[in-house]
């Protein structure tokens, strides 16, 4: 019996400090991520927030804030993907809805460009924008609308409330936009 216990409490303090020592190291890669961010190296900040989150997944405000090194480094698609996990692990963090928002946002605008560096190359080259990829910007203009009201929602009283409303303001003319060009290639 006193085997059994001391083998239990050895694995308890075992856990302990092993639980002790991620902390350390995940508030350790989220300051360093946050010394590269203040600097501009936001891929170096996404790199130490993802293996911030590699080790503890379950800190909304890592989630949060890889969401604003991707949108800064212009990698939207992981941006969005940053602040959907951090509503998943917390639906009442208020900015990430904003932020998402963005995100959504400008990710649909970068889809439609037409031009595009490549940094490989070194050059700006032209792209195709394809059906495929007004659909998508279509979806996420409407998901970024869905978005800012629900963060208007969440915080009526707003500092930023005019900015967020122009935000949805152009959200919406672009799928307004869009409805009535898909309508009128309907009806020709």
């Amino acid at each position: 019996m006193k085997k059994a216990l001391l083998i239990a409490c050895v694995l308890f303090i075992a856990v302990i400090s092993t639980a002790c020592i991620n902390n350390i190291a995940v508030q350790e890669l989220n300051n360093k991520a946050a010394e590269f961010m203040q600097k501009g190296d936001y891929s170096s900040a996404m790199n130490r927030l993802q293996a911030s989150i590699d080790l503890d997944s379950t800190m909304p405000e890592t989630h949060y804030n890889l969401g604003i090194a991707a949108t800064n480094a212009k990698k939207y698609d992981t941006a969005v993907e940053a602040f959907e996990n951090c509503i998943k692990l917390k639906s009442d963090y208020v900015n990430a809805y904003y932020s998402l928002a963005v995100a959504q946002s400008a990710f649909a605008d970068s889809l439609l460009e037409t031009e595009i560096f490549d940094e490989e190359k070194g050059e700006t080259i032209e792209k195709q924008v394809t059906g495929e990829d007004k659909l998508k910007a279509f979806e996420l203009k409407t998901l970024a609308i869905v978005n800012v009201n629900k963060y208007l929602e969440l915080n009526p009283q707003a500092e930023d409330k005019e900015t967020v409303e122009e935000l949805k303001a152009e959200c919406m003319d672009f799928v307004q936009k869009a409805d009535n060009k898909d309508t009128k290639e309907i009806q020709e």
